[in-house]
């Protein structure tokens, strides 16, 4: 069991509906988190470039994002860590709220915009650089109100009830052995029987089904196991355990039926992104590409979620924002006759919100064309 647990994300003992207040929470500090920007430095030297008719004043509605927002603003979204205001006086500068009026600013000859506090560009410069000591104050407002990175309703699924561990993990996982009606298949309100040590009487847990395993073929051309995919079908808690049985009274089922077989972890609570920046050469091993288009057997496109063959230990962050290149189509010359690969075209943008050990996913941003699996990730241009 404790292997299973170094393999998957870290579990906590907060419920679902508390999570969502914590997460609300921590997608607002999305929103220019002065640390996180600076610890992934933008290499252009040149300013970000404005969008053509970009506001100098935007009241922040809901429904909106802080991707949808730096797009009124910039030409190269990706960039709005650099330009972010935030107020070093306060606990927690980086919360906007629909109401929240931006404005456009000028520091040392760079765009800023920061959130207008009743004193204009002149109160947003004075607060970013520390100019002047605030008296404390306070805003009463329901964090849940707090915009998010990215919409919530496209990666829900994949965010709450899949994750990816290694396949040696699974060995020694408790499984649910029956069900106590002697039925194949149980659902909520129906108990079952979970064979395997480490489940607790009074702890709540998951109900997981494998999915298919990411199989690769390294460079030797020998086939291995990247990840294996679980999907969580059911949840319940544990009444009573006997031996190594362990009877669970299910709570809640998602998308399916519990099946004898199905493995039983831990629940944990799943965590947004708090701040998207763009990914650097040097930071991820390269080559990387997408493998899977999750809930799809076609391609992907915005709001759809990837899987992609980088992971942690590939150097890859929450957060990180990756340029998608379609590979050129291979044409005949129709003088020579020679087979020739057109050049291939960067065609969107994607955002790591989980990442594993090997693979990560992560959420369409914007694509111009379909996105294929197989498509070549890479850092974002940074040259607006």
């Amino acid at each position: 069991m404790k292997k299973v647990l170094k393999a998957v994300p870290t579990f906590s003992a907060l419920g679902f509906k508390k999570q969502l207040l914590a997460l609300a929470v921590c997608v607002s500090v999305g929103v220019g988190m002065v640390s996180m920007a600076e610890a992934a430095p933008a290499r252009n030297i040149n300013p970000p470039a404005l969008k053509a008719g970009a506001p100098q004043v935007y009241v922040v509605k809901k429904g909106d994002t802080l991707w949808d927002i730096s797009k009124r603003f910039l030409k190269n979204p990706v960039r709005w860590p650099e330009i972010w205001a935030s107020n070093k006086h306060v606990k927690n500068p980086h919360w906007i709220f629909p109401g929240d009026r931006l404005l456009m600013c000028t520091y040392n000859g760079r765009p800023i915009i920061g959130k207008d506090e009743g004193d204009g560009c002149e109160g947003i410069i004075r607060r970013y650089t520390g100019g002047t000591k605030l008296q404390p104050q306070v805003r009463i407002e329901s964090l849940n109100n707090a915009i998010p990175v990215i919409p919530l309703e496209y990666i829900k699924h994949w965010l709450e009830r899949s994750t990816i561990i290694a396949p040696e993990s699974i060995t020694d996982t408790p499984y649910i052995l029956g069900t106590a009606d002697q039925r194949v298949l149980a659902a909520k309100g129906q108990t079952v029987y979970a064979r395997g040590n480490g489940l607790e009487v009074g702890q709540r847990y998951a109900v997981y089904r494998e999915a298919e395993p990411y199989m690769f073929t390294d460079a030797n051309g020998k086939k291995y196991n990247a990840g294996l995919e679980l999907i969580q079908v059911a949840a319940g808690t544990s009444i009573r355990g006997e031996n190594d049985i362990t009877t669970l009274e299910l709570t809640d089922t998602y998308n399916g039926e519990v099946r004898r077989g199905d493995r039983v972890l831990p629940e944990y609570d799943p965590m947004l992104p708090t701040l998207f920046y763009p990914t650097h050469a040097e930071d991820v091993v390269a080559g990387g590409k997408i493998v899977r288009v999750m809930g799809s057997i076609g391609t992907a496109a915005k709001h759809s979620v990837v899987t992609i063959d980088r992971g942690r230990l590939q150097g890859v962050q929450v957060g990180h924002v990756f340029a998608v290149n379609q590979t050129g189509e291979t044409v005949t010359d129709p003088k020579t006759k020679e087979r020739i690969q057109l050049p291939g075209q960067r065609i969107g943008n994607i955002m790591v919100f989980k990442s594993f050990d090997h693979l990560s996913y992560a959420y369409v941003l914007d694509s111009e064309l379909p996105i294929k699996v197989g498509a070549a990730i890479q850092p974002p241009l940074l040259d607006d």
